[in-house]
């Protein structure tokens, strides 16, 4: 049979026609790239910058002032506060209110003129290495040119000897920088993210293609109680997951889990709901299976770029920062990293929870408001 470009012509035209009606799928195929593009080109960024620093002064004098300013100035660091002890560094340090604490010791000053050559103490959050290891890397630096600049005068000498004082960088939680301790505690957080969302979304749309969904909505089922029903099996899909994965990361990539058990159930429990109910949502707004697929995936691509797991999350600008605090995965990321390689308590990581408790009434608000709807 030869060709036909009247044929041709038709299937052409009648994909256009289809194309035009399913409009989803077209802003989809608009929208994504230039997510990706506005994403890669203005919120990711691997030399995080201005990072949130702490200072505990038993004593101060000129190279203190100086040597603290040098350290703003380099725009590595943010000083917020003042801690007053090592408790109160161990606090902030494991609930992640602060990735430094520079500690000055007493007597700083008379030790660095008798030429006694004291060191300064700077604790870093190294959870993540890509956040720390550059601004940790330049506190030597900040220290020489700290020196430079007051060895003048009286205190010349300074210059012509060893350095008159050393930085000690104190790398917490990761000392030997594995990325693999930040990269695969987040990894769960993507692994649930993913499947629960699509699997539900997918799960549900499927039934309504298939006409099951019709006999559903004609029993006297209530909207929270299909949503319950819908979603809970998937809970013990989510439970197999996080059990798969501990094996893989325990025994291959030898990654700690150094806090309580309790308070890690509790947030998986409470994320593996906001996912689900994520996916709820998104049935409820599909036509078709294709539709469902596609919205997971253009949730999945903020919520991999902007929760901190790939890229450093301090290290994207402010806008970026507030899109990435409502997405669950940035929050369950902080809960997990904080209990394995801190071992942080319920304390440390209410603020994360909180947070995923508000998107999941809010989520579960709006799905139900959705399911209503369709009933209609």
């Amino acid at each position: 049979m030869t060709f036909s470009s009247g044929r041709f012509l038709a299937i052409l035209m009648k994909e256009f026609i289809q194309m035009r009606r399913d409009r989803m799928t077209f802003a989809m195929m608009i929208a994504i790239p230039i997510m990706q593009l506005m994403l890669f080109g203005f919120a990711i960024n691997s030399d995080p910058r201005h990072l949130p620093t702490l200072v505990e002064v038993h004593d101060s004098g000129p190279f203190t002032r100086a040597f603290l300013a040098a350290m703003e100035s380099s725009t590595y660091f943010d000083i917020t506060g003042t801690v007053s002890n090592g408790r109160e560094t161990d606090r902030v340090l494991k609930a992640g209110d602060a990735s430094f604490v520079v500690t000055i010791p007493e007597h700083f000053e008379r030790d660095i003129i008798r030429g006694d050559r004291p060191a300064l103490l700077v604790d870093a959050d190294s959870s993540d290495p890509a956040t720390s290891g550059a601004a940790a890397s330049a506190l030597s630096v900040l220290a020489a040119n700290t020196i430079a600049s007051l060895a003048t005068g009286p205190l010349a000498y300074l210059a012509t000897g060893p350095d008159a004082f050393s930085v000690i960088a104190h790398k917490r939680y990761n000392p030997a920088g594995k990325t693999s301790y930040n990269i695969v505690p987040g990894l769960l957080a993507v692994i649930i993210s993913m499947t629960m969302v699509m699997i539900t979304a997918i799960a549900i749309v499927r039934e309504s293609e298939r006409g099951t969904m019709e006999t559903l909505l004609s029993t006297p089922a209530r909207a929270p109680e299909v949503m319950l029903g819908k979603i809970t099996p998937y809970v013990l899909i989510g439970y197999v997951q996080t059990c798969v994965f501990f094996v893989l990361a325990f025994w291959v990539f030898s990654v700690p889990f150094v806090g309580p058990v309790f308070p890690f159930l509790v947030g998986l429990n409470i994320f593996i709901l906001v996912n689900l109910a994520l996916g709820f949502l998104f049935s409820t707004v599909a036509k078709n299976q294709m539709q469902a697929m596609q919205m997971s995936f253009f949730y999945m691509l903020p919520s991999i770029l902007l929760s901190g797991f790939m890229f450093p999350f301090a290290a994207m600008p402010g806008w970026a920062q507030a899109i990435g605090a409502a997405i669950p995965s940035t929050h369950f990321m902080r809960i997990i990293r904080k209990i394995m390689l801190k071992g942080a308590g319920f304390s440390d990581i209410i603020p994360d929870m909180r947070a995923l408790l508000i998107i999941m009434a809010i989520v579960t608000v709006l799905a139900m408001l959705r399911y209503k709807r369709t009933l209609d």
